[in-house]
């Protein structure tokens, strides 16, 4: 069997997300599974830090590539990414759902399609995603 390269990885910076939200390791990971769930995405393992005084780190591997975020709860900041191989799966769906979860009051993205030569950077079209 023969796989494909194609891959999109979206990025986004999350602002004025609630400092409690952002510094809850073990809801953050609750949600980035159900993401993960709602984009198609099969999820491999997950590993969650919480860090002190403040802060948490929570990667999910994906059969298909993976999803991350990394919190900075005193400046209400959240770094998220997704990125999936193939055509199967698509990553903003993720971003989508858990920027819906956290409610920022600003998001900066950017989509790059990769693997196809050289990357592509455009502009996700943010959504306002059903939570389950």
């Amino acid at each position: 069997m023969e796989y494909s390269t194609f891959g999109r990885h979206v990025a986004v910076d999350t602002w004025g997300v609630s400092f409690d939200m952002l510094n809850n390791a073990e809801l953050l990971q609750s949600h980035m599974v159900e993401a993960a769930e709602a984009c198609g995405a099969t999820v491999l393992s997950v590993q969650a830090q919480q860090f002190e005084p403040q802060g948490a780190t929570v990667l999910v591997l994906l059969s298909e590539s993976h999803l991350s975020i990394h919190t900075y709860p005193e400046k209400g900041f959240a770094a998220i990414d997704c990125y999936t191989c193939g055509e199967t799966v698509d990553p903003q769906a993720a971003i989508d759902y858990l920027v819906s979860v956290l409610k920022p009051e600003r998001t900066y993205a950017k989509k790059l399609v990769r693997g196809l030569g050289e990357m592509q950077v455009e502009e996700p079209v943010m959504k306002q995603a059903e939570l389950v």
